[in-house]
């Protein structure tokens, strides 16, 4: 006998079973016919309680680092060729917010290196420079304050017309 009748070397084999009580293709949960990921989700609950605790315990301080959370401490906003306030007062740690409430886009830059004039923007020793982007009309730009000192910025588009801006950190 030929192998394409079932019949191999002379031994018929059978063909497998197929289980009516569920979909093909599909893995069985520890349950009958419950899904995998309720099984996965049913079997790690401990896993997923620890994770949920350590969080709560933790806090924002899980949080990754740079994730801000709250209120800002300040909200400045930008009109066509301004900041407004042109300073602010914060704490170290506290987290500004432009709002560009205007019509054209602005910036929000603290890097001497892409001003157009470096003298316009200064930065307290150890502070790293911020730089916003293009925030096209009503974005929204966050920054916290990890070092106390005085921050000089600017707005690329606007510097020429003096949108210059400051933020004073205090311990």
């Amino acid at each position: 006998m030929s192998a394409s009748n079932g019949m191999a070397g002379g031994h018929w084999i059978p063909a497998p079973a197929v289980r009516e009580d569920r979909p093909a293709g599909r893995r069985a949960g520890g349950k009958r016919g419950e899904p995998l990921m309720t099984t996965f989700l049913r079997s790690h609950r401990w896993l997923i309680v620890a994770a949920v605790a350590m969080l709560g315990y933790l806090g924002p301080a899980a949080l990754p680092s740079g994730a801000e959370t709250g209120k800002p401490a300040a909200t400045v906003t930008m009109d066509v060729v301004n900041f407004i306030p042109k300073q602010v007062t914060v704490k170290v740690g506290n987290t500004v917010e432009w709002r560009n409430t205007s019509s054209v886009a602005h910036t929000v830059t603290a890097d001497p290196k892409k001003a157009r004039d470096p003298k316009n923007v200064s930065l307290p020793k150890g502070a790293r420079t911020f730089d916003s982007g293009n925030m096209d009309p009503g974005g929204t730009f966050t920054h916290t304050f990890p070092v106390a000192g005085t921050y000089r910025y600017v707005c690329i588009p606007h510097e020429v017309a003096g949108m210059i801006g400051e933020v004073i950190v205090k311990k």
